[in-house]
């Protein structure tokens, strides 16, 4: 998974939680071809994601100008709408989190989710 690296991105409580739940899909990617389970393929789940927001209008695919056989996928303005209506709804359900935990705790929650996504978290041990 690649990983957004920007000192001001300040991402929501609900995002990071989403970007842990995802930080296993390399691994149990992993762990179905140890096992010899074929026919998984999350790439092609990914082009038919890309395929339903560029129908729907939230994405265009445009040609890329250093390698013709890539496209390369932008927001549309009801596509940045989208962006802005999710934002707005991550930050209200991170005000009710922290009604619930108080400040410090949904804090030291952030803290935490940042921790599993760090580079050093992805090591096995031992």
């Amino acid at each position: 998974m690649q990983r957004v690296v920007n000192a001001e991105w300040k991402p929501t409580v609900p995002a990071l939680v989403n970007l842990v739940a995802a930080s296993g899909a390399p691994h149990l990617r992993a762990a179905f071809a140890a096992a010899g389970l074929d026919g998984i393929r999350p790439a092609q789940a990914v082009a038919q994601g890309v395929a339903a927001l560029e129908r729907y209008g939230y994405v265009t695919r445009v040609p890329d100008p250093a390698d013709a056989r890539a496209r390369i996928i932008e927001l549309t303005p009801r596509g940045r709408q989208a962006l802005r209506v999710m934002r707005s709804n991550a930050l209200d359900l991170e005000k009710r989190w922290e009604q619930v935990l108080g400040e410090r705790r949904l804090g030291e929650l952030r803290e935490t989710l940042r921790m599993l996504l760090s580079p050093d978290s992805t090591e096995s041990p031992g």
